[in-house]
């Protein structure tokens, strides 16, 4: 699969999205998230994902804001939390991150959870930010496919993106087919198990056949099924290193054996749960 780190998705409204992209989950707020995306637009990343939960907002606005980038090449990702579910709260917890982020919009803004018994009227709330120009593109993160399957019963508006924890360690096959027959790109994150499985001997054995890292062989996995990924990384060696992705596919036979791996390993809340 021909990728470069300028490749892009076209998303079901015609929006174009970074195949790769820098998440700042855990990052400290301020100087400390400046200078992981001020080093990711430096390594070529022109995908950033923050979120309103993760405190970290104001930090990702000032380093797009002073990298010197034409604005429309960035792409820029923040979610609404639980909290803030609901079409007047939705709508305010727009403003307030974009406020935080110091721009006039996002590129595309998510739902963050599928809280139950208001994702109906906050959905109703995304579609109006979307009419405004407040989000260039709207979607979703941990939805199942009962969760999009209610939207999508009252709005005619598909989301753009599914973000959903994914490596080949959780490969959710089923719920990747269901988003990619509705036109719903799959955005993954923690591709790299949050680092707790960078040590498992066969994907050590994959990488040193192609003369990669565990976190690299992850990241082209994901790209080969054609996913958005989002690693995240706060060190500049690590940043350059999870954009190394390019020069090399993974061949079949490995595509295969990374495949045969998964194991519904989760390392975040389970949103199958969710009524």
């Amino acid at each position: 699969m021909a990728l470069s780190i300028d490749s892009r998705v076209k998303l079901n409204n015609g929006v174009e999205m970074p195949v790769l992209g820098l998440g700042v989950w855990q990052i400290p707020s301020g100087g400390p998230t400046t200078r992981a995306v001020t080093e990711a637009f430096a390594s070529g990343y022109r995908l950033i994902d923050t979120a309103r939960i993760y405190g970290n907002e104001e930090g990702v606005g000032r380093a797009v804001r002073e990298s010197g980038l034409p604005r429309d090449d960035i792409f820029v990702t923040t979610k609404l939390w639980n909290s803030d579910h609901g079409y007047d709260a939705a709508l305010r917890a727009c403003e307030a991150s974009l406020k935080r982020l110091g721009l006039p919009h996002v590129d595309l803004y998510l739902i963050h959870w599928p809280v139950s018994g208001s994702r109906k009227e906050t959905w109703r709330a995304m579609e109006h930010l979307l009419k405004e120009g407040k989000a260039r593109s709207v979607g979703v993160s941990n939805f199942m496919i009962q969760h999009i399957e209610e939207l999508l019963v009252s709005s005619n508006v598909v989301p753009s993106v599914n973000q959903i924890e994914l490596s080949p360690f959780l490969h959710q096959r089923e719920l990747i087919d269901y988003c990619t027959k509705r036109g719903i790109a799959v955005e993954a994150y923690s591709p790299l198990t949050q680092g707790r499985r960078l040590g498992d001997k066969r994907l050590v054995a994959v990488a040193k056949k192609y003369a990669k890292t565990v976190p690299q062989i992850l990241i082209r996995w994901g790209l080969e099924h054609g996913l958005i990924e989002i690693p995240k990384s706060d060190r500049e060696d690590h940043i350059r290193e999870n954009a190394a992705v390019f020069d090399f596919e993974i061949r079949s036979e490995e595509m295969r054996f990374l495949d045969s791996m998964s194991e519904d390993l989760r390392m975040s809340w389970d949103p199958t749960r969710v009524p």
